[in-house]
């Protein structure tokens, strides 16, 4: 190495004494040119010499018999060896088993419409909605009287959107278009922009797609929503493909749970979750109440999620699945008839919503939060909660209230459901959150409306365009359907968004 330089100074290339610094001479070759190589490394084998002689005389003489004996000494029971292997086994079995495959959210994309493209087409004014359903003719007065007044009292932006079925009645010109064509239109306009979008944020082809979960309640053609889009996008023939139909608002939660029992059973591939819903062929008709509640709620929306078991995509994720729990309550009749598709009397199809549906949700939920908070609450909070059911089961002690733990110990963002202002203000009571944790929700639901199993993401878009999401944030996706079910998804943010 070379010696340090002062400033200015070029990097010398002799030694003091004449040598360079590589070794050499100034221009005489080696200085030990012409010498015999044994001359020169005599010291080096002298001492090799003394050392061999050293380990003949003084290491112990080992016959064959002190060989036998070592190796006999080394032998183990074959059982026994065989007894640890299997131990060991097991016990790398259990580890994989407690330890599941990590499954990441790399990226997602909602249905929203561009400004430059948003020419009011399908806007869900007031104006078009009061007229529409006013002229008709398929309404008494007072059943329209009762929409605009839901409509009003859910507080819901007019820059939403009906599908192109929909907004296509003019009033001596053209009806209603709820045609299967129609129908299908409206499923690739959300559908098709979404995916578009998520591909190009992501840079991932159609044809990298190893898994595709589709969920769409009401709209269920042949072939399926799935082979819709793998011919739309001419993806692989390898590709599983699954369509999930008439499990409501919380499929979008039930899709991701599908898609990572997929991801550990085919480990490192991809898989493409879209979640939408079809108000087309579900614009109610009939002129019962409790059937009528969802024309003024719903609106188009859509989302796609790409999520990958790849552990190369980690560092380009946005999120780790941590926690899926689902809750279904279907074998009580009442949760099973709260939300139910039928006909009226007149037989017009529509979905009737129950006064029990409320309590129903507020059961559901109290099943999946019992098996969901020991998952992410701390133990604290795990505590105080024994404590006080101990003291109202077991010790029978008067006055003492339940106690909701506080969950914004454990998870700082939630996406709730957007099933209605009335749902969330319930949640927000049960779950004893302030404002700004509905915030996410209630800016959703006005802005977009009831979007059904997309709605959570149109939350968690909302959040991150908000700024509020930093590494290492936990989110709490909820979800309330038909069934009646209640399902939950818990996120941990790979890094800050945006």
């Amino acid at each position: 190495m070379t010696p340090d330089l002062l400033p200015g100074e070029d990097c010398p290339t002799q030694r003091a004494d004449g040598a360079n610094w590589d070794g050499q001479t100034d221009g005489a070759g080696r200085a030990d040119e012409g010498v015999h190589p044994l001359v020169i490394h005599s010291s080096q084998i002298l001492a090799a010499a003394l050392l061999v002689t050293a380990a003949v005389n003084h290491f112990p003489k080992i016959t064959v018999a002190d060989l036998a004996e070592i190796w006999r000494s080394l032998q183990i029971d074959v059982a026994y060896a065989f007894a640890l292997t299997a131990v060991a086994v097991l016990l790398l079995g259990y580890y994989a088993l407690r330890h599941p495959r990590p499954v990441y959210l790399v990226d997602f994309a909602t249905w929203q419409l561009r400004d430059d493209k948003d020419d009011g087409s399908l806007s869900a004014t007031s104006d078009f909605f009061r007229s529409t359903i006013t002229d008709c003719g398929n309404f008494c007065d007072e059943s329209v009287d009762f929409q605009m007044k839901l409509f009003e009292r859910n507080q819901i932006s007019e820059r939403c959107y009906f599908p192109p079925g929909i907004r296509a009645y003019r009033k001596g010109e053209r009806d209603f278009d709820f045609s299967m064509a129609a129908a299908r239109k409206e499923f690739e306009t959300v559908v098709f922009t979404t995916v578009d979008e998520l591909l190009a944020k992501t840079g991932v082809k159609p044809r990298d797609i190893d898994i595709l979960v589709v969920n769409c309640s009401l709209f269920n053609p042949t072939p399926s929503l799935a082979a819709i889009v793998i011919n739309h996008y001419q993806m692989k023939d390898s590709v599983q493909s699954y369509s999930l139909g008439g499990m409501g608002c919380s499929a979008g939660l039930i899709s991701i749970h599908l898609a990572k029992d997929l991801l550990q059973v085919y480990p490192r591939k991809r898989a493409l979750v879209i979640s939408t819903e079809n108000i087309t062929q579900n614009f109610y008709q009939g002129n019962e109440k409790s059937m009528l509640i969802s024309n003024t709620l719903f609106r188009m929306g859509g989302a796609a999620v790409l999520l990958s078991g790849r552990h190369a995509d980690r560092r380009v994720a946005k999120y780790q699945l941590l926690h899926t729990v689902r809750t279904h309550k279907g074998a009580d009749p009442d949760a099973y008839r709260c939300v139910f598709q039928e006909e009226d009397k007149a037989g017009h199809v529509g979905v009737r919503l129950s006064k029990d549906v409320m309590e129903c949700a507020g059961a559901a939920m109290k099943t999946n939060i019992s098996v969901l908070a020991p998952l992410i609450l701390p133990v604290s909070e795990q505590v105080r909660f024994l404590a006080n059911y101990v003291a109202r089961k077991w010790l029978r002690m008067k006055g003492v209230k339940g106690y909701v733990p506080d969950f914004t110990t454990a998870v700082q963002h939630f996406c709730i459901h957007t099933g209605g202002r009335a749902v969330l203000d319930a949640l927000q009571a049960n779950l004893s959150l302030s404002d700004y944790y509905l915030e996410p929700s209630r800016y959703s639901l006005w802005r977009w409306g009831n979007v059904s199993s997309a709605s959570v993401w149109y939350e968690l878009d909302w959040l991150e365009k908000s700024g509020r999401i930093r590494r290492g944030d936990k989110v709490w996706q909820i979800g309330f359907g038909s069934g009646f079910k209640c399902n939950s998804a818990v996120w941990r943010a790979c890094r800050a968004m945006p």
